[in-house]
């Protein structure tokens, strides 16, 4: 037996979430058996939680979109007992029980190997989010973002998403302006290594302008909405703007038709769900390399099992600074 986080639904539909123990014989069948170091805290784990149900169709489930941890069973040749693995995305803690258990069972294609150089923790301080973050950043390279282009601009960038695009940007050697609604965090982005700190007001209302000045050479944003409509007027001629969250709503407002003809912005949507192995890989070398660790350990925020149900809440209310990482066996 070992210990995982259930959510559920009573009679009444309202949804719950306890610590308890299950089996193995509990876990859906998959090829590979992982027991599970630490997973982590991301929005959508916060929406699995939280008492609407939000992504989970079926209960009850355990939640947690990724974690970290050595193989201990597989039916499949790219992975033999005492592997080290991460995952990341592929629905898990949506569709297929996650990361809040001690032990879990996947396809091996949804695995990639861990890193040499990197933790199981440290991976769990990176997660989903610092993956989405890598990949927005090679995104934007590729289209030929460069350090003497201007500054970066991050939006959202006290959460998990913008925390790591943060450090990565710095490390590298780009300006980095820091978008944020909570001053209080100032001195945390200017501590992985933001250049400028901008208030989220700038971004807060619609304008009638079809353009505005130009100032950024790249973005990352990780809120959408009507920020999205503003950052995209902003941008410096033949940029990109790299999209990853929905968390300021799915409608963009504004002339958006403007800077994509006059400026030739790009807009590029980011999904860390399904990207190719080959992808995945690429992405977590580079973040060995190009993402500072004493940078991410200023991101974390530890958690056990039993601190989930609360934290959920408070992610989805936007209180969580940085990266959650979830010791499961805490």
């Amino acid at each position: 037996m070992f210990n995982a986080l259930i959510v559920d639904k009573d009679e009444d539909g309202k949804t719950h979430a306890a610590v308890k123990q299950i089996g193995l014989d509990d876990l859906p069948h998959a090829e590979v058996t992982v027991a599970i170091d630490y997973s982590t805290l991301n929005y959508k784990d916060g929406l699995c939680i939280g008492p609407g149900g939000g992504l989970v169709r079926h209960y009850p489930h355990v939640p947690g979109i990724d974690f970290a941890g050595t193989v201990e069973a597989s039916e499949d040749d790219r992975y033999k007992p005492g592997d080290k693995v991460v995952l990341t995305g592929w629905r898990v803690g949506e569709a297929h029980w996650g990361g809040y258990a001690q032990k879990a069972r996947v396809k091996a294609e949804w695995l990639v190997p861990l890193p040499e150089g990197l933790s199981s923790r440290q991976a769990m301080a990176v997660g989903t989010a610092g993956l989405t973050a890598m990949l927005a950043v090679m995104a934007l390279e590729d289209q030929g973002m460069e350090k003497d282009h201007g500054p970066v601009l991050v939006t959202g960038a006290a959460g998990g998403v913008g925390s790591v695009a943060t450090a990565i940007l710095a490390r590298l050697g780009y300006e980095v302006a820091a978008v944020t609604g909570r001053p209080e965090q100032a001195d945390y982005l200017k501590g992985l290594g933001a250049s400028t700190i901008v208030p989220r007001e700038d971004f807060a209302e619609v304008t009638r302008k079809p353009l505005e000045s130009e100032q950024w050479a790249g973005c990352v944003d990780a809120v959408g909405g009507v920020m999205l409509g503003r950052v995209l007027k902003q941008m410096k001629y033949g940029t990109s703007v790299a999209a990853i969250g929905l968390a300021g709503g799915a409608a963009i407002e504004g002339a958006l038709i403007t800077p994509f003809i006059l400026r030739g912005v790009n807009l590029l949507g980011i999904d860390s769900v399904m990207q190719p192995y080959e992808n995945r890989v690429r992405a977590w070398n580079r973040i060995v390399t190009d993402l500072p660790m004493d940078k991410l350990e200023a991101m974390v925020q530890p958690a056990i099992l039993s601190d989930l149900p609360k934290l959920g809440s408070d992610i989805l209310k936007g209180q969580v600074k940085g990266r959650v990482v979830v010791d499961v066996n805490g």
